[in-house]
């Protein structure tokens, strides 16, 4: 027997995930872009992209509890009535840096939910998205990189997340108590 451990599968590239999109049926387009690391950043690039655009946050709770919550990018997140909504232990904070490069193998500023594609990404206790992003069609994310944003309507959106083993959350982020 030997004490060796196992190092961690390589984190899953562009070409995997299209891979999935495409074994799973979904249409999917992607526009390659500058890097972009913020909202901001990339909010007049993406001007001409119609659909809705989307913010990360990845974020867990004073338990260690971890939470990927995915919103429209103009949505301002109510973070305390989210903690609240979903039972969180104390605050909502925003996951380290390497935390979420350990559980979603993006770096930041790539944050996505294609990330779930890699199995570290069970850590995740929920996926929560926004109602407002769900509402647009289609919608976009980096494709585990932020160098391009890759368009899926959201119903595909929900086939693959399943398909990662999640069931989403869809709640009004801006007042997920309800107004």
């Amino acid at each position: 027997m030997t004490d060796e451990i196992t190092p961690a599968p390589p984190p899953a590239t562009r070409v995997d995930l299209f891979a999935r999109f495409d074994a799973l049926g979904l249409n999917h387009k992607t526009v390659e872009h500058p890097a972009f690391f913020t909202v901001e950043e990339g909010r007049s690039f993406k001007a001409d992209m119609p659909g809705g655009h989307s913010k990360n946050l990845f974020l867990k709770d004073k338990k260690g509890v971890l939470t990927l919550a995915v919103a429209l990018a103009d949505t301002r997140v109510d973070l305390v009535g989210l903690g609240k909504a979903i039972g969180a232990k104390g605050r909502l904070s925003f996951g380290k840096p390497e935390l979420m490069t350990q559980t979603l193998r993006v770096i930041p500023g790539s944050v996505t939910p294609f990330a779930l594609i890699n199995p570290s990404a069970e850590a995740l206790s929920r996926i929560v998205l926004d109602s407002a992003l769900i509402a647009a069609d289609p919608v976009w994310f980096h494709p585990l990189e932020n160098t391009a944003s890759t368009a899926i309507s959201p119903d595909d959106l929900m086939v693959f997340l399943n398909s990662c083993g999640f069931e989403p959350e869809i709640r009004d982020l801006s007042a997920p108590l309800g107004a």
